[in-house]
């Protein structure tokens, strides 16, 4: 396959530049970046191994987006923000693969877009296009699909444990979520609260209740209204950890479903009642699922690296699938120490 990666210098595109490496079915890499255009990718990336940048795989210098999309090969992965992702990608969406990491095609209901996002949907009309590409549940749509919507990091962690449950929680019950998000989570970028005198030692949470952007991702794919999503930073380069807690109406039942639904998953590690630890999924696209019961509650907690399964490790989870390799090509399970 052939490969482009659009937004390639942030901390996603870096990371999929690092597993399509030494994917065994890529034959072609081409970064792309608007800061580093014309600019070998040495200099833009020095944490690319010599080997990466010498056997021929990817191509030396980082292109613009408009020339790297001239010749955007079998599949472009977006690594660019919400709507510029959508407006780069658009001279290529219905001629070659897409896999967008941004929010941009996330949606099915453009209200929701607009109340996460303060804007209409961009390319609206390719919306009801896109797959929404949570792997292990929307596998087969994924298989046939040119328009893939990577889902974002904490929708990840927190519907991969929920959904199975879903029919046993009332309609009507709180869906409770305390998320906790390394700092790779913000993306690559200048800010005040991510530097690392400002990070360190230190855990806050933000944007509390319903209003972090992708409270709405998840509600959307729950098709539920009571969920109460709070998110907190904590001072970890990258890894995410999500605990849920629901009522159920019969525990017995909830805990088979996870079992039965996830038995065969190669990405899916159960724990039972002993709680994932990030540090488990660090560098795999792993996401571990530890579960406890107290009276009718259940707790659900998950653990992911987010820049692999929370990002680029599940964006090339996804190209497995739509191009009939093995699902676990170029993929890590072990994780680092």
């Amino acid at each position: 396959m052939k490969v482009t990666v659009l937004g390639a210098t942030g901390y996603t595109g870096m990371m999929l530049l690092r597993i399509l490496a030494s994917h065994p079915e890529v034959e072609r890499v081409t970064a792309s970046s608007r800061s580093y255009a014309g600019r070998t990718l040495e200099e833009a990336d020095p944490g690319l191994s010599p080997q990466a940048l010498q056997n021929g795989r990817i191509a030396p210098v980082v292109l613009g987006p408009q020339d790297a999309l001239r010749d955007p090969g079998d599949v472009v992965f977006s690594a660019l923000p919400h709507g510029a992702s959508a407006e780069t990608c658009a001279p290529v969406l219905g001629r070659t693969v897409v896999i967008d990491l941004s929010a941009d095609f996330r949606f099915l209901r453009g209200d929701l877009f607009r109340s996460a996002y303060g804007t209409a949907p961009p390319q609206a009309e390719f919306q009801n296009r896109a797959v929404y590409g949570l792997c292990e549940w929307y596998r087969d749509a994924v298989r046939s699909a040119d328009l893939v919507a990577n889902p974002g990091c904490y929708p990840t962690a927190t519907l991969l444990p929920l959904l199975p449950v879903l029919p046993y929680i009332p309609k009507e019950a709180p869906i409770v979520v305390n998320a906790l998000s390394g700092i790779t989570g913000a993306g690559r970028k200048e800010k005040l609260n991510l530097l690392y005198a400002e990070r360190t030692e230190n855990a806050a949470a933000y944007n509390p209740g319903r209003r972090h952007r992708h409270a709405a991702e998840i509600s959307e794919q729950l098709q539920r209204e009571t969920l109460t999503f709070t998110p907190h930073l904590v001072p970890l380069k990258q890894g995410m950890l999500v605990t849920t807690t629901v009522p159920v109406t019969d525990t017995g039942k909830a805990l088979e479903a996870l079992r039965s639904r996830y038995r065969d998953e190669p990405f899916v590690v159960l724990t039972g009642e002993t709680p994932p630890e990030t540090r488990h999924t660090r560098g795999t696209n792993l996401v571990r699922i530890g579960v406890d019961v107290a009276d009718e509650m259940l707790i659900l907690m998950s653990a992911i690296d987010n820049l692999w399964k929370g990002a680029a490790g599940q964006a090339v989870q996804n190209m497995n699938i739509r191009f009939g390799v093995s699902e676990t090509a170029g993929l890590q399970r072990e994780a680092d120490l």
